[in-house]
């Protein structure tokens, strides 16, 4: 049976808000997994709800892409395939290639420390093992990158794939320390080339950055799609 954390209420919310966002949180954050099975009674039971918001909830993560409705089988958490993987992070490589580049040339020296203090966050999350922090600390370092770049529209593009470019954080990241390891060389180099203002030096690590990420993914999920998840 799938368990879900517990409520936060929000006074400011209506109630099928605080349960979708509580549902999404927990799929892409890994704590629901793909496949899983999400039955109404139960999880309205698990939240002391009653079935109507915990409906209206699961209708949005459908929309999202995030679980999927079969007649006769219910209602389960969104597999992830590799085509899925490859599209997302595609468009991904694209984006961060013309964000870092941008940045380069436009990245005002606060957004530089601000960056250089985030890079110090992610080693000091490494060093202490939290995975949760270290990930936080990665999409924190591409934020300020995209910001950088001056360019709204850019940002606001790459913020249309939030939900999907963490839930493959997520499961990247659940490799472990040599993850964390490349993860964090991978950075230097990116926050080096960023310093020396160098644009075409700066895109093609942040190609190099995406690249790695998407084969150890695809791995990833290759391997759990064969042990039968």
């Amino acid at each position: 049976m799938v368990k879900v954390p517990k409520l936060k209420m929000d006074s400011y919310q209506p109630l099928r808000d605080v349960i979708f966002e509580t549902l999404r949180k927990a799929i892409i954050s890994g704590d629901i997994k793909p496949g899983e099975r999400l039955m109404e009674v139960s999880l309205a039971n698990q939240m002391g709800v009653s079935r109507t918001p915990v409906r209206e909830a699961i209708r949005r993560l459908e929309a999202e892409g995030l679980v999927t409705m079969t007649p006769r089988k219910g209602t389960h958490v969104a597999e992830l395939s590799v085509k899925d993987i490859m599209d997302v992070l595609e468009v991904r490589t694209v984006l961060d290639k013309l964000a870092t580049n941008l940045a380069a040339k436009r990245m005002q020296p606060s957004q530089l420390k601000a960056l250089e203090n985030v890079h110090k966050q992610y080693i000091a999350c490494v060093e202490k093992n939290n995975i949760e922090g270290a990930i936080k600390k990665d999409v924190e370092f591409h934020d300020i990158i995209y910001a950088a770049s001056g360019n709204p529209r850019l940002v606001a593009v790459a913020g249309s794939l939030r939900e999907h470019i963490y839930r493959f954080r997520v499961i990247y990241m659940s490799g472990g320390d040599p993850i964390a390891e490349n993860v964090l060389n991978e950075h230097e180099e990116i926050l080096a080339a960023l310093k020396s203002a160098d644009g075409d030096l700066a895109s093609n690590l942040a190609e190099k950055h995406i690249r790695n990420q998407m084969e150890t993914i695809i791995k990833t999920v290759t391997e759990e799609t064969r042990r039968g998840g």
